[in-house]
């Protein structure tokens, strides 16, 4: 048996640091970001099912989310505003984060890769999944410009507006849902949530 380096490069998500052109009151890595986003997609998911007629599958949405980012364990994070500072840019970086998946995937021995591929290749992934993942990445996202503000870091006071125009873009039922249900209380304290 063929040994495999996948896992000890997922493990290594927790050592690249998101908001890298900001400064954090409270620091965040790929991988605490990727739980949350497979948190958040879940719920998107469910409130869809049961609020809005979905049919969709709230577990494999969630493992989609799980392994959104996992090519950046090779390609590094880069800044959302210089990744999409003009669409030149934005088709590169998609192509080195297609080959960064391919590469990870590759990994895997090769009677495990069928069963990991639809949540590591983007070009796998089923359209709708992909939409809420999405959807689940800029919430988070919000949240966390949410929680630096309230602790009184104004650094991320453009990045939140920036994320409401995206929001916007993106709307639906169960992101309003979920922003109107859960996201206020980011904006509190400990002692206020107890």
């Amino acid at each position: 048996m063929k040994e495999s380096h996948f896992f000890a490069h997922l493990d290594r998500m927790k050592l690249i640091q998101r908001w890298p052109l900001m400064r954090s009151v409270s620091k965040e890595n790929v991988s605490e970001h990727s739980l949350q986003v497979a948190f958040v997609a879940h719920a998107l998911a469910v409130i869809k099912n049961k609020k809005f007629d979905g049919q969709l599958n709230p577990e494999r949405i969630a493992l989609k989310a799980m392994y959104h980012d996992s090519s950046e364990v090779l390609t590094g994070d880069l800044p959302t505003p210089i990744k999409y500072s003009n669409p030149d840019i934005a088709k590169e970086y998609k192509k080195i984060e297609a080959a960064a998946e391919h590469r990870l995937l590759s990994m895997l021995p090769e009677e495990l890769q069928d069963d990991f591929a639809p949540f590591l290749l983007s070009e796998h992934a089923d359209p709708i999944d992909e939409a809420m993942v999405k959807q689940a990445d800029c919430l988070c996202a919000y949240l966390k410009c949410l929680e630096e503000l309230s602790a009184g870091n104004q650094e991320f006071a453009r990045a939140k507006k920036r994320l409401e125009v995206t929001l916007e873009e993106r709307h639906s039922p169960e992101m309003a849902y979920f922003l109107q249900t859960f996201a206020p209380s980011f904006e509190l304290s400990l002692d206020e949530i107890s």
